[in-house]
């Protein structure tokens, strides 16, 4: 987890794609995977709120990236917070650019106009969309259509509300990925309690699973990781080898 979201060194493109073999089956998405934010935008907030999960998923790239290695796949990763704007959104959601992120005001979004709006999209939506779309085309001429799996991670508590599950997996109609891996965490001799479209539901129209593999028919599963179990990066060396070992197999059956 970086020191700052402006300490950081940050490639000049909003988006990291790490190349993978795209005969694999899968390919991997974080969508909020950095808290960085640009020298020319002012959000207005204090340096402390860009480390909480309002600015991105805690831990979750640290998860992808080590995931990506131990299978061969392509990731493509988010390089810009979600409080510029949240690429797991659909373009019509309110909440694509937020005002306000669990009791924190963002003032420089409070007055954004609809140029402004459309400037963000067009500067951090829409190459992350690419990205995704290059790495299915590419993945389905190598070999088929591919499974896409989003990494996410949220909060150990939610309104002083201890949150049992150490991991969630969800999906909307398609439970051809979510299935096997929840039964697989179910089992997982760690006794983990896992949760079934918890601790959020899934089949949110317009995001990123439904942009990319429900309007394409692909298997597919958005999986959330407690943040305190991953913010070090023992905990996700240990996530990312506990997923590689349950999506191995369903790679190799293509799901």
């Amino acid at each position: 987890m970086p020191l700052s979201h402006s300490l950081a060194r940050h490639p000049p493109h909003p988006v990291e794609t790490i190349p993978g073999d795209p005969t694999c089956g899968l390919i991997l998405a974080c969508d909020h995977a950095s808290n960085h934010v640009p020298d020319d935008i002012e959000l207005g907030l204090p340096e402390g709120e860009f480390r909480r999960h309002i600015a991105y998923d805690i831990g979750a790239a640290g998860v992808t990236r080590r995931l990506a290695a131990l299978l061969g796949a392509p990731a493509i990763l988010t390089d810009f917070s979600r409080l510029i704007i949240d690429p797991n959104r659909g373009r019509a959601d309110p909440t694509l650019v937020m005002r306000l992120s669990d009791g924190a005001v963002v003032p420089g979004n409070a007055r954004i106009d609809e140029a402004g709006k459309q400037a963000r999209i067009a500067r951090f939506y829409d190459p992350f969309d690419r990205a995704i779309d290059a790495a299915v085309a590419a993945a389905d001429a190598a070999a088929g259509p591919p499974m896409l799996l989003t990494m996410h991670s949220f909060t150990p508590f939610w309104r002083g509300v201890p949150r049992p599950w150490e991991v969630g997996i969800l999906y909307d109609r398609d439970e051809r990925l979510s299935a096997p891996l929840i039964a697989g965490l179910r089992a997982d001799p760690a006794g983990l309690t896992v949760g079934d479209n918890e601790p959020y539901g899934g089949g949110l129209p317009g995001d990123t699973i439904d942009r990319h593999a429900t309007a394409r028919g692909l298997a597919n599963a958005l999986v959330e990781i407690r943040q305190d179990l991953i913010a070090a990066e023992a905990g996700q060396g240990e996530w990312a080898a506990r997923f590689a070992g349950l999506l191995r197999p369903l790679m190799k059956g293509r799901a």
